[in-house]
């Protein structure tokens, strides 16, 4: 073959390969430990994707493996990502205990607002002082819930009333606070409340609104008690995150339609979902006939002095780690009140 013709097969070849990239497509597997018709399931994730495929031209798709259809545990998703062992996961940071230091700080007692405010805070916290805690994975978002309260066979009316009940805990930091407060913590991920309080193995749980349709909670008691102010109880922290080899593989095209669909409008989208999951499950304990108490604000006063020694314990812990827990506790609480307009 003389030169002409190598360099006209070799232009050829080029225009192949490159319509053969544009052409690629990509199905990803998605995994979390919430049944499909959640919240964040039905109105978070399955929108996401469906989005991503769209402006994809379908050539990105997603297979949804809810409820840990794919094996494992919820405490196990972060890894299956990280490993490959799926593409991409939804996850609770605090089931993970010790993995997300500086992110904890979002789970410290009456600090967080409307599960919007603070996903945005959050995102933005996130990538600007704890990046790091994600290395090895690709972040799509981060994300919070709304105010979390407490779900009790019995009235939880005042701080006494919680002594010694055996109360759900969803990450170390919310174990420690509800010890501090006088409950029993029962640290458990959050499919296994059903079942718990079912058995009376826990005396109650702490959740927000929107996760209790889904765990029938509303229907197994019948006592829901939440606070005064614009700051509630706690919240639990979420990440979405790629595997980062599945990312990297990805033509430049397709990387940019997953840029496109990460980062704070992700987290205010899943925010919002959430705050809008709290409306539908108050609404069914309210139709239920349930007991919806709200502490005053003297009352709550009371639960705020009680609960302060976790925020001290959380920054002598960061302090051990020679981490400025104080200085990140100031800026996470800078960005929820300027998200949250206080």
């Amino acid at each position: 073959m003389n030169k002409l013709g190598m360099m006209l097969g070799s232009a050829l070849a080029a225009v192949i390969f490159s319509g053969a990239a544009l052409a690629q497509e990509v199905t990803l597997r998605v995994h979390q430990m919430l049944p499909a018709q959640a919240t964040i399931p039905a109105k978070a994730i399955t929108p996401w994707a469906k989005a991503v495929e769209e402006q994809s031209g379908g050539r990105l798709k997603f297979e949804l493996y809810p409820a840990m259809q794919l094996g494992g545990t919820p405490p196990a998703l972060y890894d299956q990502a990280k490993d490959g062992v799926v593409d991409v996961i939804w996850t609770v940071l605090g089931y993970t205990p010790g993995r997300f230091p500086k992110s904890e700080v979002f789970e410290l007692p009456f600090l967080v607002t409307t599960g919007e405010a603070s996903s945005v805070a959050f995102q933005k916290y996130v990538e600007e002082n704890a990046m790091d805690e994600f290395a090895g994975v690709h972040l799509i978002a981060v994300h919070t819930h709304g105010p979390g309260l407490f779900h009790t066979a019995t009235p939880v009316t005042k701080l006494e009333d919680l002594k010694g009940m055996k109360i759900r805990g969803g990450s170390r930091v919310i174990s420690d606070m509800l010890g501090r407060l006088g409950a029993e913590p029962v640290g458990m991920p959050v499919p296994q409340v059903t079942e718990a309080l079912s058995k009376g193995v826990i005396n109650g749980t702490t959740i927000p609104w929107e996760v209790t349709p889904a765990l029938k909670v509303a229907e197994l008691v019948k006592n829901h008690t939440g606070f005064s102010g614009d700051n509630g109880l706690y919240t639990q922290t979420f990440a979405i995150v790629m595997n980062q080899g599945a990312y990297d593989a990805l033509p430049d095209d397709l990387k940019a339609v997953i840029d496109a669909n990460s980062g704070v409008e992700v987290a205010r989208a899943f925010g919002k979902v959430m705050d809008e999951g709290d409306v539908r499950g108050l609404k069914i304990a309210t139709d239920l006939g349930n007991n919806i108490i709200t502490l005053d604000e003297a009352e709550t006063e009371r639960w705020k002095a009680a609960a302060q020694p976790t925020v001290d314990q959380w920054f002598a812990d960061m302090q051990a780690k020679d981490v400025d827990g104080k200085a990140l506790y100031e800026k996470a609480k800078a960005l929820i009140a300027a998200e949250s307009g206080m």
